[in-house]
């Protein structure tokens, strides 16, 4: 029979041996929490990227279990990654080891983008594009294959790759690379366009791209490098010229450098010419009404000076109704609200807007009086003349980009 004292004395064990296992278990998790991590091997990823993705889990915070417990599926969240490792160093530093794909372009196919190695290898397909990776517009083969090469010509895929490790040692991948049908090359940098031209001296010419733009920041146009050969340097910049219209005017400020509103120069002091014409102050200007039914002008009457009734003054919402139509102006210039020429003198046809409920209600008037007329004598054989109704169909043809034919 046990005694009272065995039990107690079995009870002392057993919470000894607890105590000291949850001692232990503290100073395991205490002396070996890990406190530092080093990634290496990493360029598309950020340290913060694969650490949330290979350290999960609470026993990854341990530097003695973490080797045994990261996430080993962690590549599925990592296209890029080919393969990596955790092992510790020291009592509380993990190292993450990590091999990325050789991820050298992408390509649009379908609805997704396509990215390739340095072999043309289709390595990774995705919905959404990597802006660190350059990006070729104008390749498009017939069909991709993971881990198999690209049906890409050999000469493009040279290319791709020469470029693809200049704007890595420089840091200034463009936002699309361009191909046209004869092999030349433009980047787009924002609203600068750098022409390349063929596959020649791309370093000489990335080089002082690279150096130039900076310098076009806030410009917009046309960087021409196409020229650049053993020889000759000849860099030319050809600017956009921006049309000054009322909304991008920023005069208002007069020789002394105060707002008045309608002064010639700009915030900084630079002549910048007078505030262009509105819209609305161009029809209004060139308004052909203001006469009243006797003909005396007034400046408010809805005739014209030929008592041709015009309507009202032209006003904001009578421009806004006319949407993209830029029309209103007659022959002669004259702002009527219906004539089909724009402020300019072009030709730009009727107002698409206009409802055509009054000419349908008119002919449906001389419809209804035509059927009265003959239905009352047969005597009379009427024919009116219909209206002709001409159909304008502007063919739209879409210029396609120049693929390359990959059999070719």
């Amino acid at each position: 029979m046990k005694t009272s004292s065995n039990i107690s004395t079995r009870k002392l064990v057993i919470g000894s041996v607890a105590v000291v296992v949850l001692a232990a278990a503290v100073f395991f998790f205490t002396f070996f929490q890990v406190k530092t991590v080093e990634v290496i091997g990493n360029d598309h990823y950020t340290e913060d990227e694969l650490k949330e993705k290979i350290l999960k889990g609470s026993m990854t915070s341990n530097a003695i279990l973490a080797p045994l417990f990261y996430s080993k599926n962690a590549a599925e969240e990592l296209p890029y990654i080919e393969s990596f490792n955790v092992r510790r160093s020291g009592r509380n530093k993990l190292i993450i080891s990590v091999k990325e794909k050789s991820v050298v372009g992408c390509i649009p196919y379908l609805d997704s983008y396509v990215y390739f190695d340095s072999n043309g290898y289709f390595v990774e397909g995705s919905k959404t594009r990597d802006t660190k990776v350059a990006f070729f517009d104008g390749i498009q083969p017939k069909k991709v294959v993971m881990e198999e090469k690209l049906p890409i010509k050999e000469t493009v895929l040279n290319t791709a790759v020469a470029l693809s490790t200049i704007f890595a040692k420089n840091d200034m991948v463009p936002d699309h690379i361009m191909f046209d049908d004869s092999y030349e090359i433009s980047l787009l940098y924002g609203d600068i366009t750098v022409q390349l031209g063929k596959d020649e001296y791309l370093e000489d010419k990335m080089t002082r791209a690279i150096a130039i733009l900076p310098q076009l920041e806030g410009q917009k146009g046309i960087l021409h490098m196409e020229n650049i050969s053993r020889n000759s340097k000849t860099v030319t910049f050809e600017a956009e010229e921006v049309e000054i219209t009322a909304e991008n005017w920023n005069g208002g400020y007069d020789e002394n450098g105060d707002y008045t509103g309608d002064g010639e120069y700009d915030e900084n002091g630079d002549y910048v010419g007078p505030k262009p014409a509105t819209a609305l102050d161009t029809a209004t200007e060139r308004w052909v009404g203001g006469y009243d039914e006797e003909g005396d002008y007034t400046g408010s009457g809805e005739y014209d000076a030929d008592l041709n009734y015009v309507g009202p003054a032209p006003t904001q919402e009578l421009l806004d109704s006319f949407g993209d139509w830029t029309g209103g102006y007659n022959e002669s210039g004259g702002f009527d609200g219906v004539g089909e020429y724009d402020a300019d003198g072009n030709y730009v046809g009727a107002n698409p807007n206009t409802s055509d409920d009054t000419e349908n209600t008119s002919d449906s008037g001389d419809s209804g009086e035509e059927s009265d007329t003959s239905g009352e004598e047969d005597s009379y054989d009427e024919s009116t003349e219909s209206d002709q109704e001409y159909d304008s169909e502007s063919d739209y043809s879409d210029e396609e980009e120049g693929y390359y034919d990959e059999e070719g």
